[in-house]
This record gives structure tokens, C-alpha cells and sequence, in this order.
């Protein structure tokens, strides 16, 4: 077998449609493109949001434009105030204890700490973030911060 031997599998391939060559080539006259209008045209091709001449639904709504970011990290807020009332001197705060103690939904969310208020008794806060205010606000009543490693949700692999 030779480089000029090669051929496509018979029945792959077809041959094209040659519009607007006659009527005996089953495509003459209008060539498949219906009588007059603007799809008759050259160029007469629509937008695919195209209402008619009507204002489109995406121009519409301009505060729908824009776009999700999917790789945002989104944290489970608490501030230091709410911890006065659900723990004891020094017990030590996580997102366990605070899934237990119904301050965040879920364990495996990411927290943050935030400084509004006071913090009374000294507390071990480990939390994936802290303001500087209420890592302030725990070291001052004699507690101990501790920044614990991010666990994003690995994205999903390719199906191939």
C-alpha cells in the first residue's frame, strides 16, 4: 500500500450539496433558502438572542450580565462576641465544637473569625482565617490563635 492508495472507508463520505446549479440538481431556483426575506440574503443570518426587532431579554436585564466565580472561597462568619455565651474559659474552639454548638452548619465548613465585640474569657481559637481585630481581641483575654490549613473541594475530574 502506497501514500496514494489511501482512501477514505466506503460509505463515510458524501458528496456535497451543490446549491443554486438548477432544478435537475434538486437545490435550483431558491437554492434552499426559501423565497424573499431576510434569511434569502447574504449575510442575513440573526443573532442567536434575536427577538424580532423587540429589545432582547440579555439587553433587558443588564444586572444579569457578568459571570460566577466558580473557584471563590466562601467562609462561615463568626464573631468573637458569640463565643462569650457557648464556651467556657479555656476551651478550645474549632469547627467542630462550633458545628456542635450551632454557630456554623457543617464541621467541614471554612471559618472565619471577626472582631465585633468583646471576648471575656481566654479561649484556644483554631479557625482557617482571623480579622486583625479579633486575633487582637483573643490574645487579649489571654487565649491562643491558631490558623488552620484551607481543605478546598478538589475540583472534579474530566470524564474522557
Amino acid at each position: 500500500m502506497k501514500l496514494h492508495d489511501l482512501r477514505p472507508a466506503k460509505g463515510s463520505t458524501r458528496k456535497r450539496k451543490r446549491i443554486g446549479r438548477g432544478h435537475a440538481a434538486g437545490q435550483g431556483g431558491t437554492a434552499g433558502r426559501g423565497r424573499k426575506g431576510q434569511g434569502a440574503r447574504s449575510g442575513g443570518k440573526k443573532p442567536p438572542y434575536f427577538e424580532g426587532g423587540q429589545l432582547p431579554l440579555v439587553r433587558r436585564f443588564p444586572h444579569k450580565r457578568g459571570f460566577t466565580n466558580i473557584f471563590k472561597v466562601r467562609y462561615a462568619e463568626i464573631n468573637v462576641d458569640r463565643l462569650n455565651d457557648r464556651f467556657e474559659a479555656g476551651a478550645e474552639v474549632n469547627p467542630l465544637t462550633l458545628a456542635e454548638a450551632g454557630l456554623i452548619k457543617s464541621p467541614d465548613e471554612l471559618v472565619k473569625i471577626l472582631g465585633r465585640g468583646d471576648l471575656k474569657a481566654p479561649l484556644t481559637v483554631k479557625a482557617h482565617r482571623f480579622s486583625e481585630s479579633a486575633r487582637e481581641k483573643i490574645l487579649a483575654a489571654g487565649g491562643m490563635v491558631e490558623v488552620l490549613p484551607l481543605r478546598l473541594p478538589m475540583a472534579k475530574p474530566l470524564r474522557v
